[in-house]
């Protein structure tokens, strides 16, 4: 696997047709940056081009799945592209980033092989929409979730805005969207947001490895089938608004609501949006 040679922020195991991939960061709390989703369609791919794996186990290194995107990191290439004066040029560029960041995520959404997320910890904005993508997720008692992105002044873009509506029904996606706020393993379990919760991380993945095991055995193209078929309920629908909110957040996303977003995350203060 030539891709998986000088990976960075990813790690890949194998244990017969089980493979497992680990986020690594190596920001603080695998936070999401450049190396992140640039390794993230590049894994998926082989291992969805490898016979021999028939399962996919993705989790996080450490304490935590994901704190999401790494804003310091991102934000240091998109600030030319977000100028609250920026013409289309720039605008279009940021358009194609965006989209860049959408098609790292598919590639878990497109992996014929079954996929399944194994969450402890924090799981905050990107790490949502990359679990959303997966087929099935589990999480650790100690596991918390947030769809984050309207507290620093950004529409979800990345997918989960179009996936956890069937996953979670639209009613308890709004709540979580719209007020940013964190959820517990009880309340994700509760929601449908995760199939089951384990007392800790070694049973999560103790769980998430048998359950990988367990569909590692049934005949590999049925599996391709299930997913396949499973998608046509929702690819055209996701994809449509994938294209949407990268239009949207491209033509919108600059703001001063933005710039005191990232400042305040930088200054480690609550943030005063003032609608600008």
């Amino acid at each position: 696997m030539t891709a998986m040679t000088d990976l960075v922020a990813l790690k890949v195991d194998r244990t017969g047709p089980v493979a497992e991939v680990t986020l690594l960061g190596p920001s603080k709390g695998n936070a999401m940056g450049p190396d992140f989703w640039r390794e993230l369609p590049l894994v998926f791919g082989e291992l969805d081009a490898d016979p021999g794996v028939r399962a996919i186990v993705l989790t996080g290194s450490g304490r935590n799945f994901s704190y999401g995107l790494d804003l310091p990191a991102m934000m240091g290439g998109w600030a030319p592209l977000l100028g609250q004066d920026s013409l289309a040029g720039p605008r279009t560029e940021f358009l194609a980033e965006v989209r860049k960041l959408q098609d790292s995520v598919n590639a878990v959404a497109r992996c014929r092989t079954p996929v399944i997320a194994a969450v402890a910890g924090w799981c905050i904005g990107g790490g949502v929409d990359v679990i959303a993508a997966a087929d099935v997720r589990l999480a650790s008692a100690d596991a918390k979730f947030s769809v984050r992105e309207a507290k620093v002044a950004i529409v979800a873009d990345l997918g989960s805005l179009q996936r956890l509506a069937g996953i979670i029904g639209e009613g308890h996606l709004r709540e979580l969207a719209l007020t940013g706020k964190d959820i517990d393993a009880a309340r994700a379990e509760k929601i449908g947001l995760v199939n089951d919760v384990y007392a800790d991380q070694d049973a999560l993945l103790a769980a998430a490895r048998e359950l990988a095991g367990e569909m590692a055995e049934n005949p590999p193209l049925v599996l391709q089938g299930v997913k396949d078929v499973l998608a046509l309920n929702t690819e055209q629908r996701i994809a449509d608004g994938l294209r949407y909110v990268s239009v949207w957040n491209s033509a919108f996303l600059p703001s001063k609501d933005l710039t005191e977003a990232v400042q305040a995350f930088m200054e480690r203060r609550k943030p005063e949006f003032k609608g600008e």
